[in-house]
Order: C-alpha cells, then structure tokens, then sequence
C-alpha cells in the first residue's frame, strides 16, 4: 500500500533527524518534511510526529520555528481529513467496532479542536481505587494530553506511572504528594515547553526521573538561557560597588570595538584557581568575564 511505503520512508527520515549533529542537518531534513501529506496512520506508525514535535523546543530558533509549522500544517491536514469524513463521533461510541486510531492529533471522542483534548474528551479516568490519587493521575493525563499526538493508552499509561512514582516517593497522599503533583502539573502543561511532555510520551524521558524533577530541571532550554543571563547579570550588578574599578585599554569590546573600559577582579572560585575578572565597556556597557 501507499501508505505503507510513506511509512517506511518517514521512519528512516526520523533516524536521520535523530542523529543529525548540527543545525543546517536539521534544517535540511526538516525541510524534506515540510511538504509531506500525512495521515493519522502515517503519524502513528512512523512516529515522525513525536521526533518534530521535540523540535519545537530546539535551541536554533530557525529550527524551533520551522518544527513549529511543520507539526500545525499536520495538525490542520488531518483535522481538515476528520471534517471530511464526518468526524469521528461513530468511533467514539463504539458503532463500527474500530479501536481508537493511535496517534491521532485529536481525540477518539467527539472534538472540534485537538487543542481541548483532556481527560473529559478522550473519556479517562484514575484507575489506583483511591480517589484523590484518581483525580491526580486525570490532572496529569490533562496536561499531557493537551497537544499530543499519542494513542490515549499510552498517555494514560505514562500519567499513572508519574503519579505512582510520586506517591511511592512521598509516601503517601499527604501534602507534600499534592504539592509535587501541582507543579508537575504546572510545568507539564506550560504552552511554551512541549518538548517536555513529548519527551515524556515518546519515552525518552522515564517517569521516574520525571517525578524527582524541579521547576528548574523541567524548564524550557529558551527559559534557562534567559536565567542564565539575567543570574549573570544580577551578580555583575551584586559587585561591591565600593570595589575599586581600573580604568584600562588592555579590552577591546567585542560590541563597539573601543577600549575604554573599567574592569575588577574577584575570586569566584577556590583560592588556588585563577580570579575571575570582570570587564564593563564605557561606552556601550557591554559586559564579559573571563579567568
């Protein structure tokens, strides 16, 4: 079948963008892909949908962007397929006696939008026995679910291993369970970080590592590298401003290539380690450091 062969092709093109080893690799198979008429099937069973899907969250932002579109003209094609079908509705209740599509962008029950796709939509429910542990593995599978691609068994697989891993770990439904499933949670469902729930769908990233994971561990890459910049530059700014600052022209300014510059050393490290020194730019206040 057609379909099988398109198959074949995206799962040896998945391996490609898997191990490619620079941006301009990427870009070259991504852009391969852009023009690709896909199908929920095609999506399911060459898991191309997942390996883009990570992209999104690339550090490259011509990467990011051009995984972006890529995963929402998907997205809108098999959409658009669903609409011309009729919807899934017979699906859903079961009429055809069909098993849900694995894969698909959207639910096996009714929905307009894949964007909605939550517990409610795809009809699942805690399976631990004990109610609050219930609600907490639905919680999850919320935020998981939110922008997937996944069959809905493996989603709900994966947000009962999170939650079982963290009842095991805090021992119990206390507050400190509560309180980590909050800000799993909250970090799982942030738009602007899909890479981390599609790591954890695809299985690259384990529910147990996941569970032991803080707000920090679980940001965005762009989202470090914005705190990384602003922590460098709060501890430029917590320099003792009664610290003696030499004026020199031994920097040149990588900025605005002069070299009227003030600089101040410190010992950032241990004391047999070379100090740190910090050089300001008069001109334009560019700032750098080196040892």
């Amino acid at each position: 079948m057609m379909s099988d062969s398109v198959v074949v092709e995206l799962k040896k093109t998945v391996k490609q963008l898997q191990s490619a080893v620079n941006e301009q690799e990427i870009l070259s198979i991504l852009n391969t892909l852009k023009p690709k008429h896909v199908t929920e099937i095609i999506l399911r069973e060459s898991k191309v949908g997942l390996a883009v899907g990570k992209l999104r969250t690339h550090a490259s932002k011509p990467v990011s962007d051009l995984a972006k579109e890529i995963v929402k003209s998907w997205k809108t094609a098999v959409e658009k397929a669903k609409s011309k079908a009729g919807g899934s509705t017979a699906s859903a209740n079961g009429d055809t006696g069909k098993k849900p599509t694995p894969g698909a962008s959207t639910p096996t029950t009714p929905s307009t939008n894949a964007a909605v796709r939550n517990s409610k939509t795809d009809n699942v429910k805690g399976k631990t026995g004990d109610n609050t542990r219930d609600k907490c593995v639905e919680l999850i599978y919320d935020a998981l679910a939110c922008d997937a691609t996944a069959p809905i068994e493996l989603v709900a697989g994966k947000a009962h291993d999170i939650e079982r891993c963290v009842w095991t770990n805090m021992g119990g439904t206390n507050t400190e369970y509560k309180s980590k499933i909050r800000s799993l949670f909250v970090n799982l469902k942030d738009k602007s970080n899909p890479g981390l729930r599609a790591s954890i769908v695809d299985g690259s990233l384990t529910p147990e590592k996941f569970s032991r994971m803080t707000s920090q561990d679980m940001a965005s890459e762009e989202r470090k590298a914005a705190d990384k910049k602003i922590k460098e530059e709060n501890f430029f700014k917590s320099l003792s401003a009664a610290e003696k600052q030499a004026e020199t022209d031994a920097f040149q300014c990588s900025r605005c290539k002069q070299r009227k510059c003030v600089y101040r050393q410190q010992q950032t490290r241990s004391a047999d380690e070379p100090m740190t020194t910090f050089v300001t730019c008069t001109v334009c206040q560019n700032r750098w450091k080196f040892s």
